[in-house]
Protein backbone atom coordinates (compact mmCIF):
# COMPACT_ATOMS: atom_id res chain seq x y z
CA UNK A 1 0.00 0.00 0.00
CA UNK A 2 1.56 3.21 -1.08
CA UNK A 3 1.99 5.93 1.46
CA UNK A 4 -0.34 9.30 0.84
CA UNK A 5 2.36 12.24 0.61
CA UNK A 6 0.84 16.08 1.63
CA UNK A 7 1.78 17.95 -1.60
CA UNK A 8 1.66 21.51 -2.41
CA UNK A 9 -1.52 21.43 -3.85
CA UNK A 10 -3.15 19.45 -0.85
CA UNK A 11 -1.82 22.58 1.16
CA UNK A 12 -3.64 24.98 -1.52
CA UNK A 13 -6.80 23.47 -1.15
CA UNK A 14 -6.45 23.33 2.40
CA UNK A 15 -5.25 27.21 2.56
CA UNK A 16 -8.28 28.37 0.02
CA UNK A 17 -10.92 25.93 1.57
CA UNK A 18 -9.73 27.72 5.36
CA UNK A 19 -10.01 31.07 4.14
CA UNK A 20 -13.19 30.47 2.35
CA UNK A 21 -15.35 29.40 5.31
CA UNK A 22 -13.85 32.54 7.01
CA UNK A 23 -14.54 34.82 4.53
CA UNK A 24 -18.31 33.08 3.82
CA UNK A 25 -19.02 33.44 7.90
CA UNK A 26 -17.78 36.93 7.49
CA UNK A 27 -19.92 38.46 4.94
CA UNK A 28 -23.26 36.43 6.13
CA UNK A 29 -22.58 38.70 9.57
CA UNK A 30 -21.84 41.73 7.82
CA UNK A 31 -25.18 40.95 5.90
CA UNK A 32 -27.10 40.36 8.96
CA UNK A 33 -25.69 43.32 10.72
CA UNK A 34 -26.78 45.55 7.93
CA UNK A 35 -29.89 43.88 7.62
CA UNK A 36 -31.87 44.17 10.88
CA UNK A 37 -30.06 47.55 11.39
CA UNK A 38 -32.72 50.40 12.40
CA UNK A 39 -31.39 53.13 11.20
CA UNK A 40 -30.15 56.70 12.66
CA UNK A 41 -31.42 57.94 16.10
CA UNK A 42 -30.47 61.33 15.18
CA UNK A 43 -29.72 63.39 11.86
CA UNK A 44 -26.93 65.16 13.09
CA UNK A 45 -25.18 63.94 16.14
CA UNK A 46 -22.98 67.15 16.86
CA UNK A 47 -26.27 69.17 16.90
CA UNK A 48 -27.69 66.36 19.53
CA UNK A 49 -24.68 66.70 21.81
CA UNK A 50 -24.84 70.33 21.95
CA UNK A 51 -28.31 70.40 23.24
CA UNK A 52 -28.19 67.24 25.12
CA UNK A 53 -27.56 69.18 28.58
CA UNK A 54 -30.59 71.42 28.14
CA UNK A 55 -32.67 68.65 27.49
CA UNK A 56 -31.31 66.93 30.37
CA UNK A 57 -31.97 70.21 32.83
CA UNK A 58 -35.63 70.50 31.40
CA UNK A 59 -36.21 66.56 32.39
CA UNK A 60 -34.66 67.59 35.67
CA UNK A 61 -36.93 70.24 36.27
CA UNK A 62 -40.06 67.93 35.49
CA UNK A 63 -39.09 65.37 37.76
CA UNK A 64 -41.00 63.19 36.04
CA UNK A 65 -40.46 58.83 36.26
CA UNK A 66 -41.82 56.64 33.39
CA UNK A 67 -42.60 52.80 34.33
CA UNK A 68 -44.27 50.57 31.27
CA UNK A 69 -45.40 46.90 31.52
CA UNK A 70 -47.84 45.01 29.58
CA UNK A 71 -51.28 43.74 31.02
CA UNK A 72 -54.04 41.87 29.74
CA UNK A 73 -53.03 43.02 26.16
CA UNK A 74 -52.34 46.38 26.93
CA UNK A 75 -49.67 48.21 27.18
CA UNK A 76 -49.66 50.34 29.95
CA UNK A 77 -47.14 53.36 30.79
CA UNK A 78 -47.02 55.07 34.02
CA UNK A 79 -46.15 59.03 34.36
CA UNK A 80 -45.48 60.26 37.75
CA UNK A 81 -44.15 63.31 38.97
CA UNK A 82 -41.76 63.79 42.12
CA UNK A 83 -44.49 62.78 44.77
CA UNK A 84 -45.46 59.56 42.89
CA UNK A 85 -48.47 60.91 41.43
CA UNK A 86 -49.79 60.33 38.03
CA UNK A 87 -49.60 63.12 35.53
CA UNK A 88 -51.81 63.96 32.78
CA UNK A 89 -49.11 65.27 29.81
CA UNK A 90 -50.20 67.78 26.69
CA UNK A 91 -49.44 65.34 24.25
CA UNK A 92 -48.00 61.68 24.56
CA UNK A 93 -46.31 60.14 20.99
CA UNK A 94 -44.47 56.81 21.14
CA UNK A 95 -43.03 54.25 18.88
CA UNK A 96 -43.12 50.42 19.99
CA UNK A 97 -40.27 48.37 18.56
CA UNK A 98 -37.55 45.67 18.87
CA UNK A 99 -33.75 47.12 18.96
CA UNK A 100 -32.53 45.29 16.17
CA UNK A 101 -35.06 46.32 13.81
CA UNK A 102 -38.07 48.42 11.81
CA UNK A 103 -40.21 46.19 11.07
CA UNK A 104 -42.41 44.98 14.12
CA UNK A 105 -42.71 49.00 15.17
CA UNK A 106 -45.90 50.79 15.87
CA UNK A 107 -46.79 53.80 17.48
CA UNK A 108 -49.76 53.08 20.15
CA UNK A 109 -52.77 55.37 20.84
CA UNK A 110 -52.52 55.80 24.40
CA UNK A 111 -55.56 56.77 25.95
CA UNK A 112 -55.72 58.33 29.73
CA UNK A 113 -57.82 57.23 32.28
CA UNK A 114 -56.51 59.59 35.05
CA UNK A 115 -53.88 57.54 36.53
CA UNK A 116 -52.34 55.92 33.77
CA UNK A 117 -51.90 55.90 29.64
CA UNK A 118 -52.67 52.45 28.05
CA UNK A 119 -52.79 51.19 24.73
CA UNK A 120 -53.94 47.99 23.16
CA UNK A 121 -50.50 45.73 22.25
CA UNK A 122 -49.63 42.78 21.15
CA UNK A 123 -46.06 42.28 21.51
CA UNK A 124 -44.36 38.94 21.08
CA UNK A 125 -42.12 37.61 24.23
CA UNK A 126 -38.34 39.80 24.22
CA UNK A 127 -37.14 43.11 24.51
CA UNK A 128 -39.04 45.97 23.53
CA UNK A 129 -38.10 50.06 23.58
CA UNK A 130 -40.84 52.50 23.85
CA UNK A 131 -39.22 55.40 22.29
CA UNK A 132 -41.53 58.30 24.05
CA UNK A 133 -41.88 61.46 23.66
CA UNK A 134 -44.44 63.83 25.99
CA UNK A 135 -44.63 67.14 26.69
CA UNK A 136 -45.87 69.04 29.68
CA UNK A 137 -48.89 71.16 29.59
CA UNK A 138 -46.27 74.17 29.70
CA UNK A 139 -44.57 73.02 26.61
CA UNK A 140 -41.22 71.17 28.00
CA UNK A 141 -40.69 67.94 25.88
CA UNK A 142 -39.65 65.17 27.84
CA UNK A 143 -37.74 62.26 25.84
CA UNK A 144 -36.91 58.98 26.97
CA UNK A 145 -36.19 55.37 25.98
CA UNK A 146 -38.35 52.61 28.38
CA UNK A 147 -37.22 49.14 28.02
CA UNK A 148 -39.69 46.77 28.18
CA UNK A 149 -39.01 43.12 28.28
CA UNK A 150 -41.93 40.59 27.94
CA UNK A 151 -42.20 37.44 29.32
CA UNK A 152 -43.13 34.42 27.19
Amino acid sequence: MAERQFTGKHALAVFVVAFGVIIAVNLILAYSAIKTFPGLEVKNSYVASQEFNERLREHQALGWEIKAELTGGLLVVHITDQTGSPVEVAELQAVVGRATHVKDDFSPDFTFDGVTYAAPAALGKGNWNIRLVAKAKDGAEFAQRVPLYVKG
